[in-house]
């Protein structure tokens, strides 16, 4: 793994995307007349100096806000440095859920054991409680151009949000959407749930939407139409089996699943868990 700076490419206008190495995280850069809005500043502090050097790079302005996606440490812990760079009044923005679960998160979290660039990198990096939370839907002024920040519904997290920006016709989708790899089933993901946030997400679309995954290249409408299929597939198979009375034990191996199901473990966990009892044919789970 290199630390050298990603490529800031414009995937529309004076929207650029950086794609990183570690983790292969999406960090996003739009541009107004106010100034510039970062969208996620990855995994550490160090990090977050990249995202300063490169939104310095661009000459578009000073960064006046930044956004979160959700609260994972892969796209939250550059904050700090954006702080650092541009004044303790900068504002970050998230939806309410996401400010709960990084406080909570800070309030009790486990040691890093992932791969890291500089060793020490992530728990060094503290944590920024965003200050301007919402609960459904939100707009960034930027002068000529507004950003709306739309809270779609549980999926990958409780607290994500995506990022509309009308007249460039780009939707920024956190990891409600993965290009770069199958959807990430987290310990704190909705498998029930994420499709319907999918379907959210879809009416922000156009036939020509660029859409920016947290992880990986940019997509289009069609793309996430085809992962929606796989997530609901996904929620579906979970509730035949729960509902035919399959043990979670034995869920992986007789479901047909559209995603390797070594990817799913904590998906059917999730999901027999979320269920309603009314739906489940076991005596307990």
């Amino acid at each position: 793994m290199t630390a050298s700076p990603p490529a800031l490419v414009e995937v529309a206008d004076r929207v650029w995307v950086a794609r990183h190495e570690w983790y292969d995280a999406n960090t996003t850069y739009v541009g107004g007349e106010r100034g510039l809005v970062v969208v996620d500043t990855h995994a550490s502090t160090r990090m977050g100096w990249v995202v300063v050097e490169q939104a310095r790079a661009l000459g578009a302005g000073e960064v006046v806000a930044v956004v979160t996606t959700h609260a994972h440490h892969d796209h939250v812990l550059g904050t700090a440095t954006l702080r650092e760079a541009y004044g303790d009044a900068l504002p970050v923005h998230a939806h309410e859920t996401c400010v709960e679960e990084l406080a909570a998160w800070a309030a009790d979290r486990p040691a890093y054991d992932g791969e890291e660039p500089v060793p020490g990198e992530v728990d060094a990096s503290p944590v920024v409680l965003p200050d301007h939370p919402f609960s459904s839907v939100a707009v960034v002024d930027l002068g000529d151009r507004a950003l709306e920040l739309v809270h779609p519904g549980r999926g990958h997290t409780a607290g994500d949000l995506v990022v509309r920006v009308p007249d460039a016709d780009v939707v920024l989708a956190g990891d409600l959407v993965e290009q770069s790899g199958p959807p990430a089933y987290g310990a704190d993901s909705f498998p029930m749930e994420w499709p319907l946030a999918l379907d959210v997400t879809l009416q922000l679309c156009t036939s020509g939407t660029v859409v920016v995954p947290g992880h990986g290249a940019p997509v289009d409408r069609e793309f996430v139409m085809d992962q929606r299929a796989d997530i609901g597939v996904v929620a579906e198979t979970i509730r035949d089996l729960a509902g035919r009375g399959v043990p979670l034990a034995q869920a992986l191996s007789v479901g047909d699943w559209p995603i390797d199901p070594a990817h799913l473990a904590r998906a059917v966990e999730r999901g027999y868990e979320h269920l309603p009892r009314s739906q489940k044919r076991l005596p307990l789970l």
